[in-house]
């Protein structure tokens, strides 16, 4: 074949600090915009980014020569600082890990669905039970003592 095609689709999950609720929802939007934009800067796709005031979930497509864990660590990076700098919070900080899990395109849209809903989900479900069921369904060993 003499070209390569790809359909890479991510959901990256990852929470802030020690999961405090430092996401205002006074600039949560103004962060997800920039979230966004930062991943369209390294040619990803955003295609939907959202999250409450403790963790913030992506989707996005990237392209094969992204190495996820340096895209990941990029855009908390660059984000931190813009939290830092722009919305003024000096003790923002992200936590050290993420999760990121592979999306067929036929679940892209149920993932959009999801992520735009978060808010009503976390009604209903935690943080921490809504990762470990992710974590599950995607049959991710994991040690309890090392999620939190």
């Amino acid at each position: 074949m003499p070209s390569t095609h790809l359909s890479l689709h991510y959901h990256i999950v990852f929470s802030t600090k020690d999961r405090r609720p430092w996401i205002d929802a006074a600039w949560r939007a103004r962060l997800h915009e920039y979230l966004g934009g930062l991943i369209r800067a390294v040619d990803g796709i955003p295609e939907i980014v959202g999250g409450p005031a403790d963790h913030v979930h992506i989707l996005a497509g990237l392209k094969a020569t992204h190495t996820l864990s340096s895209f990941v660590q990029d855009i908390k990076q660059t984000s931190s600082r813009w939290i830092h700098e722009t919305i003024d919070v000096k003790d923002f900080a992200w936590q050290q890990g993420y999760g990121a899990f592979t999306v067929s395109v036929s679940n892209v849209d149920a993932v959009k669905e999801y992520i735009a809903n978060q808010e009503e989900h976390h009604r209903k479900k935690t943080f921490q039970e809504e990762y470990v069921a992710f974590l599950q369904k995607h049959r991710v060993q994991y040690d309890e003592k090392y999620l939190w």
